[in-house]
């Protein structure tokens, strides 16, 4: 009997994947962790059976959590990952030379681990030299912390388990108190099209336009997640995604990348009539 592992996406709307092998499986202080690798998605890992990460289609998420605000602002050299233990959002931070900090804070020891033994394409520049690693809550850190960050990667699962607080009014001004006067926030914005992930989607917008001088929303294409139609906030102190973003940034570090490029970044701020409404009626 053939393998699958079947993700709810709704109570109406069902997502599989066949597998070849379940690899690991856990259950940390924080939530339950399971790897598998697969026919179609190559290696992949789910927490409390929401799939996370997947070797095929990771990098579009991760490109376009990264490197949209580093072609806003590419003199950033101060950086927080919240989360992002999968290592994929690091990773493609560490392309650039001109950061000189990245800070990671991950709740969840043991998914960092595992995906160093088990997912090395995203996990392969954690222990880059510019990477301090902390595990702890990302809610306590930045309000505890005194550092000051140009950019500040919220790259968290939803917003229920260990990810709650990271979706709170206090954890976002806690991040705007941290970020330097031309500071960026970056977060996963979840899906505008199934009504549980809407609701989170306007939450979160609805709260950093109260806090931030500028917040909007863009989006990508993600095969693997929830409807395959996702989106990432963008809050800044003042720098604009469209009029501020510099045209050959990746052409100047040599970057390579397989999603992004200067037409996906502009294109992906063109938000559907639908996704317009939602958000204005946030």
């Amino acid at each position: 009997m053939s393998k699958w592992f079947t993700e709810d996406w709704t109570n109406n709307v069902k997502f599989s994947i066949k597998i070849k092998e379940h690899l690991y499986s856990s259950r940390s202080k924080y939530q339950k962790i399971d790897f598998y690798d697969s026919y179609e998605f190559g290696r992949f890992f789910t927490l409390d059976d929401y799939l996370m990460v997947t070797e095929k289609d990771e990098f579009i998420y991760h490109e376009m959590m990264i490197h949209v605000p580093l072609s806003v602002n590419p003199l950033i050299k101060n950086v927080l990952v919240i989360g992002g233990g999968d290592g994929g959002s690091v990773r493609e931070l560490t392309r650039y030379p001109s950061i000189e900090k990245i800070d990671m804070v991950e709740i969840d020891e043991e998914v960092v681990k595992m995906c160093q033994k088990l997912l090395p394409l995203t996990a392969n520049k954690l222990t880059d030299k510019r990477v301090n690693l902390y595990f702890e809550d990302g809610s306590k850190f930045v309000k505890g912390t005194e550092e000051k960050y140009d950019l500040i990667v919220v790259d968290s699962t939803d917003p229920i388990g260990p990810g709650e607080g990271l979706f709170t009014t206090e954890f976002y001004q806690n991040c705007y108190n941290i970020l330097t006067e031309n500071g960026i926030l970056v977060n996963q914005h979840e899906s505008p099209y199934f009504d549980d992930t809407k609701y989170e989607m306007k939450r979160a917008h609805k709260k950093l336009k109260n806090i931030f001088e500028f917040a909007t929303v863009y989006q990508a294409f993600i095969p693997s997640y929830a409807s395959g139609h996702w989106l990432f906030g963008f809050a800044s102190k003042g720098l604009h995604p469209i009029k501020d973003v510099k045209e050959d940034v990746q052409t100047k570090f040599k970057i390579k990348t397989k999603y992004y490029n200067l037409e996906v970044h502009k294109a992906a701020f063109a938000l559907p009539n639908y996704v317009k409404q939602e958000l204005e009626n946030a």
